[in-house]
């Protein structure tokens, strides 16, 4: 999963990727988890393009860790990708760095700045979709020139393709960007174009250290998702120790690391669940959306599986652990034998029989 954090000048956006990059690790995810992180710290610099690469916590994890004591632990991980502008030449913009991004962050200042109008959220929201909306124009109406050469020389385009970026002409000319048309934001005969209006986005205000409620921004919080961070507070807390940060925490009312909460958000707005994998030497967290056939997860741990799939060894996490071990599980009969068609649910732990 990989996010891409946008957001107008001054918005605070490089102090919000800090925040998510460097969080402070809550109690139950130190060890390898911490190890981990500290071996993928964010690259570049002010100006430059910056990753930042981060395991997903997840509490399962350690839990089955300390019951079957493997090797090694391995989360699921997350990307936070943050655009610079250090070598864009002037009439160039940064949209084609987060093309590739599955969803997008949408960074806007909510704190008071010596020497800047007082914050404007809903203004300013609407300025940076407005740059998405048009973004995606210039390449719908490039394709849409290019389709009417080729028809001139006897070229064809799939008729699909061309109605659907009609369809997305019509809305973009309209200001409305395509991620409020889920048909066309999920249409597969438009993946290619990787349009930016139409990526799942998290809108996130950028408040004042004492203030963490969401602003007054016209209809805004009804129509997108939206969420508020404290990003200078969160960045200093971020560079703590878990010891040193504990009365910050409590004094300033937080119950989880930006980064937590952040993912937790991002798996809810793509529609992500985790399962798992055991066998005798890894624990493994993978990701895979709502509703994925058995099949397709097979997949995701690698194409033999998927090929060869013959069926799925499957018990839920809860019952697991509510019978202690996988013997005790299986003698309850609560691991059971799923075909292709099984979607997988979160938290699934499953072993995928296959025979290529």
């Amino acid at each position: 999963m990989k996010l891409g954090i946008i957001g107008l000048p001054g918005s605070g956006k490089s102090t919000i990727f800090e925040a998510l990059t460097q969080s402070i690790l809550p109690e139950g995810h130190k060890g390898e988890f911490e190890a981990l992180t500290q071996s993928i710290l964010p690259e570049g610099h002010k100006g430059e393009n910056r990753m930042g690469t981060i395991p997903v916590p997840d509490p399962r994890l350690a839990v089955l860790t300390e019951m079957y004591k493997p090797k090694r632990t391995i989360y699921a991980q997350v990307e936070y990708f943050l655009p610079g502008m250090r070598g864009q030449k002037k009439d160039q913009k940064i949209w084609n760095q987060v093309r590739d991004c599955d969803a997008l962050i949408h960074v806007i200042r909510n704190f008071s700045v010596y020497g800047l109008e007082k914050p404007r959220p809903y203004h300013d929201f609407q300025a940076m979709d407005q740059e998405l909306i048009f973004a995606d124009l210039v390449v719908v109406e490039k394709k849409l020139e290019s389709v009417e050469l080729d028809r001139r020389r006897n070229k064809k385009t799939p008729s699909q393709e061309i109605l659907l970026l009609n369809q997305c002409l019509k809305h973009l000319e309209n200001e409305t960007p395509l991620r409020k048309c889920p048909d066309l934001a999920s249409a597969h005969h438009l993946r290619g174009y990787a349009f930016l209006s139409a990526k799942p986005m998290l809108v996130m205000f950028n408040n004042e250290d004492e203030d963490d409620a969401i602003p007054e921004a016209a209809d805004l919080t009804s129509t997108e998702n939206c969420t508020v961070i404290r990003g200078k507070l969160e960045q200093e807390l971020a560079q703590m120790s878990i010891e040193e940060a504990e009365e910050f925490l409590s004094e300033f009312n937080i119950t989880a690391s930006a980064m937590d909460r952040v993912i937790k958000q991002s798996y809810e707005l793509l529609g992500l669940i985790s399962f798992f994998t055991v066998v005798s030497d890894e624990v493994k967290a993978w990701t895979v959306k709502k509703e994925t056939p058995a099949v397709d997860a097979a997949g995701v741990i690698h194409t033999d599986m998927q090929k060869g799939f013959i069926r799925a060894e499957v018990i839920s996490y809860e019952d697991l652990i509510t019978a202690g071990t996988y013997h005790e599980a299986r003698k309850k009969g609560n691991v059971r034998l799923e075909g292709k068609t099984y979607k997988v649910q979160d938290g699934d732990i499953i072993t995928f029989r296959f025979n290529v």
